[in-house]
């Protein structure tokens, strides 16, 4: 078998388009036989290419589920995640989220950041209640933005914020991406999650932003929504 026919684990995860963890899950489980060159753990492309062309309904939906997640993951990051930030009202909350932006060099200004949300904020709050808020900018600025992401925030106390059902908001999400795409995408992947099962009060208890994250990280997307 000549090398050229092997790929690394970062090879094939680029190759299936899901994250590397994926991919040492699938060798883990026997999806695809482990090959080693030095210390490096390879995949024979040929095994690939075969599981695809005979993947059945449940290799299809897993495939597509992890897919999606991964496409999640490259706005949400561990470091976007903070818990227990403090704000008195609505525009203490954005401030809050605009500086974190700053902080980790996603946006160039967090002054800018602020008033595109807080103008968005203005029009009708991005609550959508049961203690979320979806906060963004009304139009895409990719100039403004150095990466496009996704930040997310808990509050200790709860803040006001207009939302429909009169609740104070508790879990924020800041979304700050460049096209009308990935933000149409993030907001129904979001929604989607919120909507399913036990995930917002997960949210809410969770202890750490790695407890958050494996929430996202184990979300199967084709899941239907609970009613």
């Amino acid at each position: 078998m000549s090398d050229t026919t092997l790929l690394s684990v970062a090879e094939v995860a680029k190759y299936l388009k899901v994250a590397e963890s994926v991919v040492i899950e699938m060798i883990n489980s026997g999806t695809f036989k482990e090959q080693k060159i030095g210390k490096t753990v390879k995949v024979d492309k040929e095994e690939i290419d075969q599981w695809l062309e005979n993947l059945n309904k449940t290799d299809e939906a897993y495939l597509a589920m992890k897919r999606t997640i991964c496409r999640f993951q490259d706005y949400f990051k561990i470091e976007n995640i903070f818990l227990n930030f403090e704000a008195d009202n609505k525009y203490e909350a954005i401030a809050v989220m605009s500086k974190k932006a700053k902080d980790l060099k996603l946006v160039r200004d967090h002054r800018w950041l602020y008033e595109v949300v807080v103008a968005r904020e203005e029009l009708v709050s991005t609550a959508v209640g049961e203690g979320v808020a979806m906060l963004h900018p009304r139009h895409m600025h990719p100039t403004k933005i150095k990466t496009p992401s996704i930040l997310f925030g808990r509050s200790v106390q709860g803040v006001e914020f207009d939302a429909p059902d009169n609740r104070p908001v508790t879990l924020f999400f800041m979304l700050i991406l460049h096209t009308d795409m990935q933000h149409l995408f993030s907001l129904s992947f979001i929604s989607k999650f919120l909507k399913t099962g036990d995930n917002l009060e997960k949210l809410t208890k969770a202890d750490s932003p790695e407890e958050i994250m494996a929430l996202f990280e184990a979300y199967d997307a084709t899941q239907p929504i609970d009613k």
